[in-house]
């Protein structure tokens, strides 16, 4: 028998549409999974955009005043796809009022923040999602169990990137997102929150870093109206407060090294997001955008080792819920899927899947490191949050 989840999105951005569709599909990939969604409310305080989304998409209410959300019984279920800086006062309202969340990371400014949502979710007993959706991949899923095997022999050291260029063009909007109050640490929470993530999923406790960090645009030129994604202005400059880039080192528990290299200003790069993990014995690599594929290097020639490439299949991770055979590409909006049907599989379990609070914890506590770090030219120990 399946229950029906009464879900409302804060925030109809991209990543509010993403979130919604994602709900949608549900039905689609995962039709044995015992809770089904039902759009109940769209929150969103720019004028015509929550109508819009509730014509389009079925929601059966909107409101500009997310709070209304909050005092809903027959909403179980959030999605918090607001900027950043709305993301402590609404997450930890939504789970004092009870509510299941699904947030986006960085999950708020600081680890503080972070902390601070984790703790209300954990005190009202609700489960949680974060937007860690690069972990999703059944690729990095294959990958993953592939260097827990030994296969690759005992990780030395790990290379990630997340190089794009939607920042790039020098008359890009300075939105929240380029401002230290309401957007927090740039491309650490935007892009680097994914690399750390990434590195954890992969290699376990990173336990001291050093970071270095730039602004190559300085200055941008302010909207005069509402934006949505990453839209081009004319008005008035104003200055970028925080990092267009990132470079750190990294030391892991297990005595592994790392390089995680983040960029939002990267011209003729286009979500150029992936790995390169070495073992004593062989290596694994991954590229976001050949998602269905890893190069693989394994065996006993050590020197001169060849490389092959392995197509995911449906054995691997959620791969099977969408194509049938190996090969078969997959791309980004589903692996929001996939972390739906975690989101949703948790609530109807009562016990967490996939990325959650707690990993946007970890997260958080790490971009701290990295800008306290960049700021003192120093190595910073991390320890890993209770």
């Amino acid at each position: 028998m399946v229950d029906t989840l009464g879900v409302a999105v804060v925030g109809f951005g991209w990543m509010g549409r993403v979130h919604t569709q994602a709900y949608a599909r549900i039905p689609h990939h995962y039709p044995r999974l015992a809770l089904r969604p039902e759009l109940v409310t769209v929150a969103e305080e720019v004028p015509g955009r929550a109508e819009e989304a509730a014509a389009q998409y079925g929601f059966a209410a909107t409101t500009r005043d997310w709070r209304e959300v909050a005092a809903d019984p027959r909403i179980q279920a959030v999605s918090i796809t607001a900027p950043n800086f709305l993301h402590r006062e609404i997450g930890v309202a939504m789970a004092e009022a009870g509510k299941h969340i699904w947030i986006e990371k960085p999950v708020g400014l600081t680890a503080e923040d972070a902390r601070a949502v984790a703790d209300a979710a954990a005190k009202a007993g609700v489960q949680s999602a974060v937007g860690f959706n690069y972990r999703n991949a059944p690729a990095v899923e294959a990958a993953r169990e592939l260097i827990a095997s030994g296969e690759i022999g005992a990780v030395t050291h790990v290379r990630i990137r997340l190089f794009s260029d939607y920042a790039a063009h020098p008359q890009g909007a300075l939105t929240w997102r380029y401002e230290r109050e309401r957007g927090g640490s740039g491309v650490l929470g935007d892009l680097a929150s994914h690399g750390v993530d990434l590195a954890r999923f992969l290699l376990g406790d990173i336990t001291a870093l050093t970071a270095d960090t730039a602004v190559f645009v300085p200055e941008r030129a302010r909207p005069t109206g509402a934006t949505a994604g990453h839209t081009l202005a004319t008005g008035d400059l104003g200055p970028v407060e925080n990092e267009d880039y990132v470079n750190c080192l990294l030391r892991f528990a297990s005595g592994a090294r790392g390089v995680l290299e983040a960029c939002r200003v990267s011209v003729g790069e286009q979500n150029n997001y992936g790995f390169e993990v070495h073992g004593t014995k062989g290596a694994v690599f991954w590229d976001f955008r050949r998602m269905g594929e890893l190069r693989v290097s394994r065996g006993t020639s050590y020197q001169d080792q060849p490389v092959s490439t392995v197509y995911v299949g449906p054995g691997d991770g959620e791969f099977g819920a969408f194509q049938p055979g190996a090969a078969n590409a997959m791309g980004y909006d589903d692996l929001k899927v996939v972390e739906a049907q975690r989101f949703l599989r948790s609530i109807a379990e009562g016990v967490p899947y996939g990325a959650t609070l707690t990993d946007a914890v970890h997260s958080a506590t790490l971009l701290d490191a990295m800008s306290r770090s960049a700021e003192s030219g120093a190595w910073v120990s991390v320890q890993a949050p209770e």
